[in-house]
């Protein structure tokens, strides 16, 4: 298998709030759509602080994570963003990887909309059909 990539669209959770509250309008959402590396190795959602400073989160605490190479770094975990990818969601807290060249779509997010790795085509699919799980439409 070789590396997957998909786009996804990450939205301040913040702001999300702010619109249903009528705080702000809907296009002031920070919001960005990315390609990223599906890592099934890797915890959670990883971005870098370019995307953090896109969104305008703010670090809510750090974290030491050890990376690909074997070495240890420090992460900041960030306030939540909502992850959206075709018609599945879910809510996280990214961790930032200083100088990350590549945003990585991590186990819990993929877990959470109920999402695996189909192998022989090289995309995300969902793990039990076409829709997520204890959805309703």
């Amino acid at each position: 298998m070789g590396t997957v990539y998909e786009d996804i669209t990450l939205k301040n959770v913040g702001d999300v709030s702010a619109v249903a509250r009528g705080y702000i309008k809907e296009p002031e959402i920070r919001e960005t759509t990315i390609q990223v590396v599906v890592d099934t190795g890797a915890p959670t959602l990883i971005i870098n602080e370019e995307v953090q400073k896109q969104l305008g989160l703010m670090t809510t605490s750090l974290c030491q994570v050890n990376v690909a190479d074997g070495g240890e770094r420090i992460c900041k975990i960030t306030e939540p963003v909502e992850v959206h990818w075709k018609n599945r969601s879910m809510t996280c807290q990214p961790w930032v990887l200083p100088g990350a060249p590549r945003v990585l779509l991590g186990a819990i997010p993929l877990e959470d909309m109920d999402l695996i790795v189909d192998t022989r085509q090289g995309k995300l699919v969902g793990a039990h059909g076409d829709l997520p799980l204890g959805h309703i439409y």
